[in-house]
């Protein structure tokens, strides 16, 4: 036997030890279930959950923005009659839990289909003013409501989605009837539009400041984040600039961490859109 064989199967004895020592590792790290062929489900790394951050995009639950066109769902085709299931979905851009690109208030600005994927998964700062809302629908987020959650829970990061928990989502799918409780006066039965959001300032301190950089996104939990004072969207309109986004008719929020979660935004990429329904992940460490 020369040498070279020699060295050849010591280096085949290695690698087979080596396989089979990592079949023992991954049969161990899967903890296979015992009973027949049913597999144990595997975590996500370094994550301890996964919040669907997105109403169900039904049309019989989901409030229209006054003035958008109306949202059906039809069944086309039928697995007893086609052989298949299939539905007609027709609704706007901007209907349901969705992201709005930069070119939904800026000409010749960024489209669905111009974001890149790291303009859609942001780290996630949770401000929760379900108290103060509670008292005035109509609420407004201050430079000092977010100095002092910085205070509280350190400098936030560049880049972040900074997403406003409301609670107005909890009036989601009721009826519009004016001046009884609905999704349209967050819950307050007040007559005409109420709606809680970033203050103009505030919107400007975050894009000053960096929180709102090259990317980020501003959210919450009700139509936009644009109180209903605001009739020019004078927030939505900042932040709409650059490869930013603005998230609306979030869902959940108060299941996300102040700091430490992240989310990924995704939906249709049509060409040249101005948004799109889509599903909003949370992903908490």
């Amino acid at each position: 036997m020369t040498r070279s064989t020699t060295i050849r199967r010591s280096l085949a004895v290695a690698a087979a030890l080596a396989l089979f020592a990592a079949g023992v590792f991954t049969a161990t790290m899967l903890d296979r279930a015992a009973a027949g062929d049913e597999r144990a489900p595997i975590g996500l790394p370094a994550l301890s959950k996964v919040v669907n951050l997105s109403h169900v995009n039904d049309p019989a639950r989901t409030p229209i923005f006054p003035g958008d066109p109306a949202f059906t769902i039809e069944t086309v085709f039928d697995v007893a009659n086609d052989g298949y299931y299939l539905e007609l979905v027709t609704e706007g851009t901007h209907t349901g839990t969705h992201y709005s690109a930069p070119c939904h208030f800026h000409e010749g600005a960024l489209c669905m289909d111009d974001l890149s994927p790291s303009d859609l998964v942001l780290p996630a700062l949770v401000l929760d003013v379900r108290d103060q809302v509670a008292e005035d629908p109509d609420h407004l987020v201050t430079v000092a409501d977010l100095k002092a959650f910085e205070d509280q829970h350190g400098e936030m990061p560049s880049g972040a989605a900074v997403l406003l928990l409301t609670g107005c989502d909890a009036f989601w799918g009721g009826g519009d009837t004016d001046g009884e409780p609905n999704y349209f006066n967050c819950g307050s039965g007040l007559s005409g539009d109420h709606q809680p959001g970033f203050s103009r300032n505030a919107v400007k301190w975050l894009i000053e400041t960096g929180v709102l950089g090259k990317t980020g996104a501003l959210g919450t939990d009700t139509f936009g984040p644009d109180p209903s004072s605001d009739g020019y969207f004078i927030p939505t309109w900042l932040t709409l600039r650059r490869h930013r986004v603005t998230i609306e008719n979030l869902t959940n929020l108060d299941a996300l961490p102040p700091t430490g979660a992240w989310i990924v935004l995704g939906s249709p990429r049509n060409v040249n859109g101005s948004g799109a329904p889509g599903t909003v992940f949370g992903f908490v460490p």
